[in-house]
């Protein structure tokens, strides 16, 4: 009876988060002047060969993942299999978009992990390394897009400058913290303590203590994970460029959909920057699948290239690029559950 509640209450939040975006979706498309006319008039001239190739793009970010979480096994246990990765990976999607600032994915990744066979430990050097190496392509990415399209995005974006430099600053902030943890942990205790100290003596931190228990603990994760995968610089190299085409090609999504409405002129690379900094921006709103927060990031970054056809692409970006992680994600926890149970039961 327990365990059935268990699930009942799993599920519900699950249904909660999804009647959230869709009714976010729904609201933007029949209270905006024209959202459902230029959707149905999209819809009689839409080029599909370039909707494919977004749809295709988002199946390729899902073998990239399995891709790398299969790297960082392989390099723990040779017999792994891509497989299990690829299953890892898909389930990480799915408790991502269903959880506050994806925080579920990372543990469902690992619980995964250690379900197939792998020990605890190992899964979570795996999960960390992934996640500290994705973070740190990630924040490179984006500065390397401020760097090129700095005056682009200032000249047209209302609020650009505070939006980069609070998601390039938080990012930052947090990379520097783990490298500097694996490097020296006294030296970040005492950066730490004397950093809470002064927000608490400003208020601006409640329990000081509580905090840094909180944050040390997040990065002793990352410090026993480096020491237990090792330092090989092949290893982290192919996981980096890996993540970088993954980034790339999730950033190529709105340009597809662009060019599918029968649009032209935008910048392939502008677009691409604005969807990294479109994934920066949304990472910090706390409700699942960043609902709301991800609509808006996008109205302001693409606002400019599909004007009147603003809603119908958030509608298309957030059906592949979220709805889909979902569902196929929610496949793959099933078909991992019942194989769970059958050896188990053996």
């Amino acid at each position: 009876m327990a365990e059935e509640k268990r699930k009942f209450g799993k599920n519900l939040f699950v249904i909660i988060t999804l009647i959230l975006s869709v009714g976010i979706l729904l609201y933007f498309l029949f209270t905006t002047g024209g959202g459902i006319e230029t959707l149905a008039r999209i819809a009689k001239t839409l080029r599909r060969t370039w909707l494919l190739a977004a749809v295709l793009a988002a199946v390729a970010c899902w073998l990239l993942e399995g891709f790398e979480i299969n790297l960082l096994c392989r390099h723990m246990k040779p017999n792994w299999k891509f497989s299990r990765s690829f299953s890892a990976g898909m389930i990480g999607f799915l408790y991502s978009a269903v959880t506050p600032f994806a925080t579920g994915g990372q543990p469902m990744q690992m619980y995964t992990l250690s379900n197939m066979g792998m020990d605890t430990g190992m899964a979570g050097s795996v999960v960390a390394v992934k996640t500290l190496v994705y973070q740190v392509v990630m924040v490179l990415y984006a500065l390397l897009m401020v760097a090129t399209k700095l005056h682009y995005f200032q000249t047209n974006v209302t609020n650009f400058a505070f939006l980069t430099i609070v998601g390039l600053f938080t990012n930052c902030i947090f990379i520097a913290l783990v490298v500097l943890f694996m490097l020296s942990e006294k030296t970040t205790d005492r950066i730490l303590r004397s950093t809470l100290l002064l927000l608490h003596r400003f208020k601006l931190c409640r329990h000081p203590k509580a905090r840094y228990e909180k944050i040390h603990s997040q990065l002793q994760v990352f410090h026993d994970a480096s020491k237990m995968m090792g330092n090989s610089a092949p290893l982290y190299l192919s996981v980096m460029a890996s993540a970088a085409v993954q980034i790339t090609l999730n950033s190529l999504i709105p340009f597809f959909i662009y060019r599918s409405f029968n649009m032209r002129g935008a910048s392939v690379t502008a677009m691409i920057a604005a969807q990294v900094f479109v994934a920066m921006v949304s990472a910090f709103v706390p409700l699942p699948g960043s609902s709301g927060g991800a609509e808006s990031s996008f109205y302001l970054f693409f606002g400019l290239y599909f004007k009147s056809a603003i809603f119908p692409a958030i509608l298309l970006w957030r059906l592949i690029t979220y709805y889909a992680n979902i569902v196929f994600g929610g496949i793959f926890a099933y078909i991992g559950s019942k194989m769970n149970m059958e050896r188990d039961s053996q």
